[in-house]
């Protein structure tokens, strides 16, 4: 029988039923979309990861621009025309099919000869299609992957010596210096994949309950159970009978925390939560910028986060 505490989730999916949503008008970065500004190549990031991998590896030979502002959540992003017109004229766009329809759409118009989509640079994982109830669907995510391939540090790795590799090509004057520093962030991947895996390596649980089933790759390298509260997408709304299976299995579970993200509504998981005995506590998709650090310094609190939901020693 639901309980009342239950019966209380749905009552605020509705005022959540934009989650994750936000004001997506025009991007952000150094730099113009255009074309090249002081001699250097202009790259075009869809989202925060990949302006952060391009700024790394493309250094002080790039002029690199966002197209999602920093606080805005990726998947909502609608394109201004000057940014769609901004990608006829730069050198190379760096995107993943599958998190940003109006990107995917405005490359493969504008760009599709000078984009790099990351997913194909790496192994990827299917759609979590069990974590769904039947009937549910996502949407704007029919790729049959799961797209969010910057949560495993090892496979953001590889894209950062391809990256290297593709921007060498585009821009020979500078090649070498492109291959060292995508070394050089290759090299800092690594050695977080490997604190992640230390850090990692004896929990007391390895069961996380998400807002949404964003961290398959993140729960796959280190050995993770993932249980989203909604699917792959963030604006997808948990039904009633999903709710309680949830809440069954983070008690079965004995789960001390669920996890909300920054970007998206945490009011479905506070009442479940609550439900259940448990607390909150951020987990980062690392979708957009951090308000303190990057890349690097979120992953790295991720981690503190998860170890103490999982009593890791």
């Amino acid at each position: 029988m639901r309980t009342a505490g239950l019966l209380a989730l749905t009552t605020v999916l509705a005022a959540t039923a934009a989650c994750g949503s936000g004001s997506a008008d025009s991007g952000s970065g150094s730099g113009s979309a255009g074309g090249p500004a002081g001699g250097k190549t202009d790259v075009t990031a869809a989202f925060y990861p990949l302006q952060w991998l391009a700024e790394q590896v493309g250094g002080s030979d790039v002029t690199v621009t966002g197209l999602t502002k920093p606080g805005v959540e990726p998947h909502d992003l609608e394109l201004a025309p000057t940014q769609v017109a901004g990608l006829e004229q730069t050198r190379l766009v760096v995107y993943v099919k599958g998190v940003q329809p109006a990107v995917d759409e405005a490359v493969e118009q504008h760009a599709a000869d000078r984009s790099l989509d990351v997913v194909t640079l790496v192994k990827t994982l299917p759609a979590v299609a069990e974590e769904h109830e039947e009937g549910e669907q996502d949407h704007g995510h029919d790729v049959g992957y799961d797209p969010h391939i910057w949560l495993d540090p090892s496979r953001f790795a590889t894209a950062a010596t391809r990256l290297g590799e593709r921007l060498a090509a585009a821009d020979p004057a500078h090649a070498q210096g492109y291959k060292d520093r995508a070394a050089k962030v290759a090299s800092d991947l690594t050695a977080l994949d490997g604190e992640l895996t230390r850090g990692l390596g004896t929990c007391g649980s390895n069961a996380i309950v998400t807002s949404h089933t964003a961290f398959g790759y993140l729960a796959d390298r280190y050995k993770l159970r993932q249980i989203g509260i909604s699917s792959i997408d963030p604006d997808g709304e948990p039904s009633p009978a999903r709710l309680a299976e949830v809440a069954k299995v983070a008690k079965q579970e004995k789960v001390t925390t669920i996890f909300t993200e920054s970007l998206v509504s945490p009011k479905v998981a506070e009442v479940l939560a609550q439900e259940i005995g448990a607390k909150t506590a951020v987990l980062d998709p690392v979708e957009s910028q951090p308000a303190n650090g990057d890349y690097l310094s979120a992953m790295r609190q991720n981690l503190t986060a998860l170890q103490a939901a999982l009593s890791c020693s």
